[in-house]
């Protein structure tokens, strides 16, 4: 997801790579930054999102096709972790690598319904006879290009 004064700035989603996977990563590398929030509602995803992607476009580390992804660590009331998948370190961000395996499921719909997709996505690691340690979500477009497409879609990482 980039957030881009472009009229593209995200590609379109193609949700069928995600649904249903198992993904294991040994340590994917990203760049990590912070983002405000207020009761587990983003007050400047935005600016946070469009700082990190300058300075990672700028040091020529993006990860591109399909081993870019963007994560999102709700861990807590008022803070939540970004996560941007890159091809090496970037001066002036933290870096985090992430190892372990990770069931996929694809939701769509508004950004407000994330409880319920938490829920669900409980369930279906449930149903699979495992538990989960860790939950992330993969906001796939910003909300301008949401609208464009007519469609929403987040996939949840569980790790298990």
């Amino acid at each position: 997801m980039l957030m881009a004064k472009k009229e593209e700035c995200c590609p379109r989603f193609n949700p069928k790579p995600w649904e249903g996977k198992t993904v294991a990563w040994n340590g994917k590398l990203f760049a990590k930054a912070h983002i405000r929030c207020l009761f587990h509602i983003p007050l400047n995803f935005g600016s946070v999102m469009t700082d990190s992607m300058q300075r990672i476009e700028a040091a020529g580390a993006l990860a591109e096709g399909k081993d870019f992804i963007a994560l999102n660590d709700d861990c807590s009331l008022f803070r939540s972790d970004l996560y941007i998948a890159v091809t090496k370190p970037v001066p002036g961000m933290e870096m985090e690598r992430i190892s372990g395996t990770f069931l996929t499921k694809v939701f769509e719909g508004p950004f407000s319904d994330a409880g319920k997709w938490a829920k669900g996505m409980d369930a279906y690691v449930a149903k699979k006879g495992k538990k989960i340690k860790r939950l992330l979500f993969y906001y796939t477009t910003c909300p301008a290009c949401a609208k464009k497409y007519g469609k929403n879609y987040t996939v949840l990482l569980a790790q298990v």
